[in-house]
This record gives C-alpha cells, structure tokens and sequence, in this order.
C-alpha cells in the first residue's frame, strides 16, 4: 500500500521541522524521506532559508487565535502555492496525487504538500488537532513545541510524555500544597 504524504504524514513533518530545525538543506531533505517523500528535489542555494520562512509562515496556522483564522491563514498559503491535483506515478512509487506543479524546488514543494496536508488534517481529524504543547502554558515551562493530534480520542495536548508528566506532578503539587518540592519530589528543609 502506498501511503500518500499528505493529511497527516505532512502536518507531522512540519511540526517536525518545526521542533528541530535541521542545520543544513540535507538535514531537511532526510526529514522529508523521513516521513514519505520519495521524489528528487532540484536543488537551489537558498533551499535551507527558504524552507524556514516555509515552515515560520506554516506556525501562524498553528498559532491562529480561532477556527476562522485558522482557516483564513491557511487559504491563503495554500493559494499562493498549490495547483490544481494531478495523479502522478514518479519513481515508479504507485499513483498517488500531487497539489503542485512539477520541478518545483524543495521549499515550494513543501510549502505546497505543508499546506493542503494540514488544511485536510484539520478538515477530517478537527480544527482543534494542532498547537502548541499544553505545559508551555504552565507558569515556568518554557515549552513552545507543535503538537499535532492523530490520537484516537482528539485529546493530545502535551509533545511528549516527559511535557505531561511535568504537568501532572505540577498539579499535584499544587493539589497537595507541595510547590516547593524540587523536581525529586523532595521538600526542601530549613
């Protein structure tokens, strides 16, 4: 089976790029195979550039205040870089259907496969499936990572399990009128 790389598989390269900015067009581009992008990309001397003002253009998606926002901003991408849906079979990888026109270079492909990923994402999985890291909103957690949901109940909030469990012991310090344990549990004596 030949697993397209939009919805899904493009909102997670994004947030992955997002989170760990790689320090070179390779980088980008092995992120890119990383999760499915099997075709060549031609190759020009600002790609690494380009591909960030992608990606900072993509995070006011993510950000957006509201649905309609959310929307909006990502109209607007997806007109200033898609094309009409055409099949394709390169690489002899199996048909599958590309949002761009061909040749492209790499920031435009992304750009292009980034955008229409996330609007069917959101589209099919909710409006509400993308953000940032819930503990980035705790007082003192400096967490600003991109979430995107594909859990099965719609409910992930945290980045990783490690972002969750700071939170959940933040609570129940708060609950137990502990805030001045230390990260051990430990309450410091005087």
């Amino acid at each position: 089976m030949h697993l397209n790389p939009y919805g899904e598989y493009a909102v997670l390269l994004a947030a992955d790029l997002a989170n760990d900015w790689p320090a070179d067009r390779a980088g980008i581009e092995a992120r890119a195979r990383d999760h499915g992008m099997t075709m060549q990309f031609p190759t020009a001397p600002d790609d690494h550039a380009q591909t960030r003002a992608v990606i900072d253009d993509w995070l006011t998606v993510v950000d957006a205040p509201d649905e309609q926002s959310r929307a909006r901003l990502l109209n607007a991408q997806m007109a200033a870089v898609a094309a009409y849906p055409r099949l394709t079979d390169h690489d002899g990888e199996g048909w599958h259907l590309h949002y761009r026109d061909d040749g492209r270079p790499l920031p435009a492909v992304l750009a292009a496969v980034i955008s229409v990923g996330t609007a069917l994402h959101l589209t099919t999985r909710g409006m509400h499936r993308l953000g940032r890291c819930a503990a980035g909103r705790e007082p003192g957690d400096p967490c600003t990572a991109v979430v995107v949901d594909v859990t099965r109940n719609g409910r992930q909030q945290y980045c990783s399990v490690r972002c969750a469990n700071r939170a959940a012991v933040r609570r129940h310090r708060a609950r137990t009128g502990r805030a001045g344990a230390d990260s051990n549990g430990a309450i410091p004596v005087s």
